[in-house]
C-alpha cells in the first residue's frame, strides 16, 4: 500500500498544493516554519482523523478559510481509491471515498493506513498516561478500524455518567429529600434514585469498556515482543525493554493483568462493576469516574526500572522509536501490506549510530516520508525522491 498523489486545499499555510508520491523513499527537505511537516500531517490525518500536533481541527484550516480539502490516491494490490476528507471548524467534518459521500467520517479508516514517528512522541516516555493511553487505542484503531466506534460509545457514556456525579452530587451524598410515595409503593428517597440510575450507567460503561479493555490487553500482548527486538536494534544493545499494562481496577485483579494475564470478557465485565462498587464513596465525594479504560496506563520499563523518570535522553529516544517500529511490524504483520512509514524531522535529535541503524530498520518498507530542515541529516541511503519546500512551495529537486 502507498499514496501515489496528495492534494491540500487551505490545510495549514497551503491555500493548495499537489504533490505526487511514489514507493520507496520521498523526503521533504525545508527549514522549519516552510510547511513540509504540513504535508506529512495531512496523510496521517487521511489515516486516522487527527493530528499528531494539535487537539483539535481548527488550527488545520488555514487562517481566513471557511473549511480545508485533505484528498489522497491510494493504491494497494493494484487498485487505486481516492480518499477526501473536507475540515470545517464547529462543524461535523465530511469525507468521500471513490467522490461517493459517506455516512460517517470514521468510515474511511483503513483505507490508509501509517505509523507517524515525530519528535512529540517522546511524550510517549516521558509525558502523561494519556499519551500511552493515545498511542495504544490509534494502534487499535488501526488494526481494526472498528474500534473508533467503541471509543466513541465509551467517551460518549463516560461523559454522561461524569455528569451524574457532579450534578447529582449533593443528592448521592445523602443531602436529598424524602419523595412522596405513590399510592401502593414504598417511599423512595432523591438519593435512592439517584443510586439506582448510577447503577445504570455502571452497567453502560462496563458493557463497552470491558470489550475495549479486553482489546487493548491482547494487542499489548502482542506489541511486546516486537517491542524488545525492536528497542534492542535501534540502541543496539540488550536492554530488556518490556511494557505491561497498569489497570484502574481492584488491586488484586490489576496485579494479575500488570503480570501479562489476559482475562477473558466476562470476567473483565464482571471486575469492573465490581471496582465500581469498591470506589462508588471516592467517586461521589469527588464526582468523577474513577475506574475505567480511561484512567489506565501504560507501564514502559528498561530492566527493572521504569523508563519514565529513569531513562536517559538517548533511551528515551529509542524507547519511543521501538514503541512506533512494533506497532509498524504488527500492522505489516497483520494487514499482508506494509502501512506508510512517516518519519516527521527526526534525525537531527538521534545521534549518528541511531540514524545509521533506523536508516537499516526500514529501508525494506513500501513507502517512506521523510521531512528535515537540514538533508545532511539523513543517512545517504534514505535519501530518494527528494522535495523542496519553501514557503508553501514544493517543488521536486532534480
Amino acid at each position: 500500500m502507498y499514496v501515489r498523489h496528495l492534494t491540500v486545499g487551505d490545510f495549514r499555510s497551503y491555500p493548495s498544493a499537489e504533490v505526487p508520491l511514489e514507493p520507496g523513499i520521498t523526503t521533504f527537505v525545508g527549514l522549519n516554519g516552510q510547511g513540509k511537516t504540513n504535508l506529512v500531517e495531512a496523510i496521517g490525518y487521511l489515516a486516522s482523523l487527527s493530528s499528531h500536533r494539535v487537539a483539535n481541527d481548527a488550527p488545520l484550516v488555514r487562517f481566513g478559510a471557511a473549511q480545508a480539502i485533505i484528498r489522497g490516491a491510494v493504491v494497494r494490490d493494484g487498485r487505486e481509491a481516492m480518499v477526501e476528507l473536507e475540515i470545517t471548524p464547529g462543524r461535523a467534518n465530511r469525507a468521500r471515498l471513490n467522490k461517493s459521500a459517506l455516512t460517517r467520517p470514521r468510515d474511511v479508516l483503513g483505507q490508509v493506513r501509517t505509523v507517524l514517528f515525530a519528535p512529540e512522541d517522546l511524550s510517549l516516555v516521558k509525558g502523561d498516561p494519556s499519551e500511552r493511553r493515545r498511542f495504544l487505542d490509534d494502534l487499535l484503531v488501526a488494526r481494526q478500524p472498528r474500534w473508533a466506534g467503541a471509543r466513541g460509545d465509551y467517551d460518549r457514556i463516560l461523559k454522561q455518567r461524569n455528569a451524574l456525579l457532579k450534578s447529582a452530587a449533593p443528592v448521592l451524598r445523602g443531602r436529598g429529600k424524602q419523595r412522596r410515595p405513590v399510592e401502593g409503593a414504598d417511599a423512595v428517597s432523591e438519593r435512592e434514585a439517584a443510586l439506582h440510575t448510577l447503577d445504570v450507567w455502571n452497567a453502560q460503561l462496563a458493557q463497552v469498556a470491558a470489550p475495549l479493555l479486553y482489546a487493548r490487553l491482547r494487542l499489548l500482548r502482542d506489541l511486546a515482543p516486537l517491542l524488545g527486538k525492536a528497542y534492542d536494534e535501534v540502541s543496539a544493545g540488550q536492554s530488556d525493554a518490556k511494557v505491561s499494562y497498569k489497570a484502574s481496577l481492584r488491586e488484586e485483579f490489576a496485579a494479575r493483568i500488570a503480570a501479562g494475564e489476559v482475562p477473558e470478557l466476562e470476567e473483565l465485565h464482571a471486575e469492573l462493576l465490581a471496582s465500581f462498587a469498591e470506589v462508588r464513596g471516592q467517586e461521589i465525594e469527588r464526582g468523577v469516574t474513577l475506574v475505567g479504560p480511561h484512567r489506565d496506563d501504560v507501564v514502559l520499563t528498561l530492566g527493572e526500572l521504569p523508563a519514565k523518570g529513569y531513562a536517559s535522553h538517548g533511551e528515551s529516544w529509542s524507547f519511543a522509536l521501538g514503541l512506533k517500529l512494533a506497532a509498524y511490524h504488527l500492522l505489516r504483520h497483520d494487514l499482508g501490506d506494509d502501512p506508510v512509514l512517516i518519519l516527521d524531522d527526526v534525525f537531527a535529535e538521534l545521534d549518528s549510530g541511531r540514524r545509521e541503524r533506523l536508516a537499516a530498520m526500514v529501508a525494506d518498507c513500501e513507502q517512506v516520508l521523510i521531512t528535515a530542515a537540514v538533508e545532511a541529516d539523513v543517512p545517504s541511503e534514505l535519501r530518494g525522491r527528494t522535495y523542496a519546500v519553501s514557503l508553501g512551495e514544493v517543488t521536486v529537486r532534480e
